[in-house]
């Protein structure tokens, strides 16, 4: 019963780490486009709140992941579970990227259009897709 204890709040951590990095980018783009400095410097507190409200919920999936594959450590034989850790590598990475631009904004040295933003905002998108039909589909 703890197992699926652990798997019912990893999943909800998890969609709630991915709702952040869902809007996140899509702050910066309108960071990127703001033209007055109190329009900036709303987007700015939202962005910062926003990051330092998302972190807590990616250490919290990462670490309930982990106790589950502690618990199950067969699955670390399996290609599919392999690349879904790979992607999950990939998305942490993500995470400190937004952290990078968020500074950028911060210190405003950001030199990134919303466009590159836009395109940005949706590399969370294809992380949720593969990892779901991963771990829904098992492959391999």
């Amino acid at each position: 019963m703890t197992y699926l204890w652990l798997k019912a709040f990893h999943i909800i951590f998890m969609t709630s780490w991915f709702a952040g990095l869902f809007y996140l980018p899509r702050i910066y783009v309108n960071l990127a486009m703001a033209e007055s400095d109190d329009t900036y410097q709303h987007l700015l507190i939202m962005a910062k709140k926003l990051y330092r409200f998302v972190t807590p919920f990616m250490v919290l999936t990462l670490g309930l992941g982990i106790w589950m594959l502690v618990m199950n450590p067969e699955l670390l034989s399996l290609l599919w579970f392999q690349i879904k850790l790979a992607l999950i590598a990939s998305l942490i990475v993500y995470h400190f990227i937004c952290g990078a631009h968020l500074k950028s904004f911060i210190n405003k040295t950001s030199n990134k259009t919303h466009v590159f933003y836009r395109w940005f905002n949706e590399y969370p998108v294809l992380i949720l897709f593969s990892v779901v039909l991963l771990v829904i589909l098992k492959p391999f």
